[in-house]
């Protein structure tokens, strides 16, 4: 009888294993696609030198034909190509801690970690130095800001804390709504905050407390797409800005991941600052059907 166990066992643990195989795949195909993008399947650019340390990334009304971005050392404002690892730039200011930007009604912005925020026209980024540059102080409370993500239909701008003495990470954090008027002037219009919590309900913990370090919405769904390279993290939030999902990231992959943004066909950007191994990136995944 011993010896009967002994050929059933091996031979039912034999054929129960591509169940067991089948279920592990299901399950690893089904972490690596969020919300319609196979994170493990990028387009990847390699960024130029210049870029080694980019801290956010953007599109001119969605238009996925040039790359903006800048990085957190230069004042420089960069324009690509998809693939073409070669930059132009104007620079509108003198080295800083630059983390993100944003287009809004033929205006750039962009966003220094103290939460001054430079304003030029887009006509003037094909210059050496652009003409009109505004430096708006003291705007935002004190603290370290990361993210900002311009709407163009409303002309509004959504600045999230990374690190605000009026927020406890851990439980929530604190964003403010700018009104951009077209002259470059901007006021405070609003504020909104992500619950802390909602996220934990999700990923179980959220380590040090979350720390933002870029926002983007999905131009087709209308949901928020909140990246931490602290976290490794990338959060997901209705209209209301009630968490809806959050999904950690490969960090293999994902190096340091700064700026998001999408285009308006609703494919996906998240672009890495560079390390020791390897060069400055933007990752590109395609919306699933497209």
């Amino acid at each position: 009888m011993k010896n009967l166990y002994k050929t059933i066992l091996p031979l039912a643990t034999f054929l129960a294993l591509p169940l067991l195989l089948s279920s592990c795949n299901s399950t690893q195909k089904e972490e690596e696609n969020f919300r319609g993008y196979d994170l493990s399947k990028p387009e990847k650019f390699n960024l130029p030198e210049s870029l080694f340390e980019v801290s956010g990334i953007t599109f001119d009304k969605g238009h996925n034909d040039t790359i903006y971005a800048i990085q957190d050392e230069d004042g420089k404002l960069f324009r690509l190509a998809w693939d073409i690892p070669r930059q132009l730039h104007t620079k509108f200011a003198k080295k800083g801690d630059y983390e993100d930007l944003a287009i809004v009604h033929d205006r750039a912005y962009i966003l220094k970690s103290n939460g001054t925020i430079f304003t030029f026209p887009m006509s003037e980024v094909f210059y050496d130095e652009p003409d009109g540059v505004t430096e708006v102080k003291s705007l935002l409370p004190k603290g370290e800001y990361e993210g900002m993500y311009g709407d163009e239909a409303t002309g509004e701008l959504y600045v999230i804390c990374k690190n605000c003495a009026e927020d406890d990470s851990k439980n929530s954090v604190s964003g403010y709504i700018l009104k951009a008027g077209p002259d470059g002037a901007i006021t405070q219009s609003g504020s909104f905050a992500i619950n802390v919590e909602q996220i934990k309900a999700i990923t179980g913990k959220v380590a040090r407390g979350f720390r933002p370090s870029g926002i983007a919405r999905n131009l087709l769904t209308r949901e928020w797409y909140i990246i931490s390279a602290v976290n490794k993290m990338v959060v997901v939030a209705d209209q209301q800005w009630n968490v809806k999902d959050a999904h950690h990231l490969n960090s293999n992959m994902f190096i340091q991941p700064e700026g998001i943004a999408f285009d308006n066909t609703g494919d996906l950007y998240i672009s890495n600052e560079g390390d020791d191994l390897f060069s400055g990136n933007v990752l590109k995944f395609r919306k699933s059907g497209r």
